[in-house]
């Protein structure tokens, strides 16, 4: 296998990537499920308790900073996640039980949301990390990217089969299919092939351990830079969960397939930014800023979008946009990133993505609620906008972005990082000393 698909030709990925996209599916089934529930079923079309259901469940990452950075490069990442999928699968279980018993509560979704998000706290930096355990360098930017792939493959099916799913049978048995989803990605790690793992000797616990993942980026621009964008566009652009089930029911007066297969449309996006992003040996800030700018113009003209359809063509470039940054920034801090560290790294850019939803989701849910889903996109819009800035400050400070007149001709002039030189020569295969 070569291009595209040439981090396939491991074994260990091959099985990872295999039980991940089984489980994958079901975990966006549940998701829809679980905003369908609390939208239609539990409140009265209200954004807000669906903000309230994101910040719980995303919240933990950002409380748990220093302790999940600190497990995922100092423990067995093959055991913790062990722990980490299992009990995601009991909690899809204990939620799926309580809804097709008909006792879910507002507050039962809210205990399990909560509790997912100490599970994923831990679970998302041992399972980035991971990734450089199952391949080599050269193959770890491929790797990353076609994670993505699996991840978007399940959103873009997982949806529209949980649409369908809710109009026949009912959200309860979307979480227990889920539930069992996670046997999938528990057998892929216990047959893995331990020998062939990338592994190190852990690092040394030292004083100061647990806060060193805040060092190692204060002391590094770029990777300052990056976790901004992240942030900006983490807690303002990145609540598709509130964007999409409010345009679907308040604006087009859609159900639950609808929704699905909206969700499904920007998921299409999604998975072609991966495949695209696959192709690129080593992504660097210029293509991040450049992501970030369409993704805060693709959703201004989602958010303009007259028909269910319009929309839906809009929203398949917002997800090209949004995976190419999110794809882009993890293999650049991975690529950049000592081994060592990269755990605690990986933490801290969960941390700022999904610690920004606690602020964000119940913010974006007021203005759909006071101004409707329209303005909501609108904020998100002006998300993206503001990373691409971010991005043009970084260059011009650090990078030495120019206008210059060459042969007659403007064009701009930028400094290669010393970063991007290491981290292409690694991506390429080369030793780097």
């Amino acid at each position: 296998m070569s291009g595209v698909f040439h981090s396939l030709r491991s074994y260990n990925y091959r099985l990872w990537a295999g039980g991940a996209l089984v489980s994958n599916v079901g975990t966006w089934m549940q998701r829809i499920g679980q905003d369908w529930l609390v939208l239609t079923v539990l409140t009265d079309h209200n954004a807000t308790a669906v903000g309230t259901v994101m910040a719980l469940q995303f919240g933990p990452p950002l409380l748990l900073l220093p302790l999940t950075g600190f497990a995922a490069d100092h423990l067995d990442r093959r055991k913790l996640l062990l722990c980490t999928q299992g009990a995601a699968g009991l909690l899809a279980l204990g939620l799926g039980l309580l809804t097709v018993s008909g006792s879910v509560q507002l507050w039962h979704v809210h205990g399990f949301a909560l509790l997912l998000g100490c599970v994923t706290a831990f679970d998302a930096p041992a399972r980035q990390a991971f990734v450089s355990d199952l391949v080599d360098d050269a193959s770890l930017a491929n790797a990353v990217a076609l994670n993505s792939t699996s991840f978007n493959a399940a959103r873009m099916l997982g949806p529209a089969v949980a649409g369908a799913l809710i109009a026949a049978i009912g959200e309860g048995w979307l979480f227990l299919v889920n539930a069992g989803s996670y046997a999938a990605v528990l057998a892929s790690l216990l047959c893995l092939r331990l020998g062939e793992l990338h592994t190190e000797a852990p690092p040394e616990r030292a004083r100061g351990s647990l806060l060193a993942g805040f060092r190692y980026a204060w002391d590094r621009p770029d990777l300052m830079a990056v976790l901004v964008m992240l942030a900006l566009i983490g807690t303002f652009g990145f609540n598709f969960a509130i964007f999409i089930s409010t345009m679907s029911v308040t604006v087009f007066d859609g159900d639950a397939s609808q929704y699905g297969l909206l969700t499904s449309a920007m998921a299409v996006g999604t998975m072609s930014g991966a495949l695209l992003s696959a192709r690129r040996p080593f992504p660097g800030m210029v293509l991040m800023g450049g992501a970030a700018a369409a993704f805060g113009i693709s959703l201004a003209v989602a958010a303009v979008m007259p028909t269910p359809w319009s929309f839906a063509a809009a929203l398949f470039v917002v997800g090209l946009a949004a995976l190419t940054f999110m794809t882009a920034s993890n293999s650049m801090m991975q690529l950049t990133t000592e081994r060592g560290m990269r755990g605690r790294v990986l933490a801290l850019r969960i941390a700022v993505v999904m610690g920004g939803t606690p602020i964000g989701a119940p913010l974006v849910g007021w203005v759909v609620d006071r101004f409707g889903a329209r303005w909501a996109l609108g904020v998100g819009a002006l998300s993206g906008l503001a990373a691409a800035a971010v991005a043009v400050a970084y260059l011009v400070r650090h990078r030495e972005l120019r206008l210059r007149r060459h042969r007659g001709r403007l064009r701009l002039a930028i400094r290669p990082a010393a970063g991007d030189a290491i981290a292409a020569s690694m991506a390429a295969g080369e030793r780097v000393t």
